[in-house]
């Protein structure tokens, strides 16, 4: 039984440091860093349909990272849920309540799409890492402004592309 759990351990780290490597939220951390910010990751299982993540719910300073399979992010609106993206391996959630937001701020619900494996942080183990390794820290906040830098990008290019085909294609409607 201790061989099994110590190979499923091993297995779990793996996925962790798996994901991670291809997280844009560790591209400036050495091997040795990532290894420590490894360990502050726990891996969650997901079967189809499962909600993982809802406004209000139990762990709302979690930070999420899609390891495998693919997860729907919707939002809730007076004619039923909205699905707004598709979050992809190595992907984000949960990120305005992790630095700090109101639980009132977290507006999306998470759905696993088939079979899916999600790294889950609470905000009070990556607080323990600003404590003891302030400069891995600071590496790791500056990779989830990149990558939240990344999606107000391309959220202005969808915003531009609207407004050129409304506007200037002969209106378009």
């Amino acid at each position: 039984m201790t061989n099994r759990v110590n190979t499923r351990k091993g297995i779990e780290m793996s996925l962790v440091l798996d994901t991670l490597r291809i997280s844009t939220i560790t591209e400036e951390l050495t091997d040795a860093e990532l290894e420590i910010f490894e360990g502050l990751f726990d891996v969650q299982s997901h079967k189809a349909g499962d909600l993982i993540v809802q406004p209000g719910g139990k762990e709302p300073d979690n930070l999420y990272i899609l390891a495998q399979g693919e997860i729907q992010v919707k939002i809730h609106g007076s004619d039923g849920d909205t699905l707004i993206h598709v979050l992809k391996p190595g992907e984000l959630a949960g990120i305005i309540t992790f630095v700090g937001g109101a639980p009132s701020q977290h507006s999306a619900a998470l759905y696993s799409i088939g079979e899916t494996k999600v790294l889950s942080m609470p905000s009070a183990k990556f607080d323990t890492l600003v404590c003891s390794r302030p400069m891995t820290a600071h590496k790791v906040m500056r990779g989830i402004v990149r990558y939240v830098h990344g999606i107000v990008r391309n959220m202005n290019a969808k915003s531009s592309e609207l407004n050129n085909y409304i506007y200037r294609s002969s209106g378009g409607y």
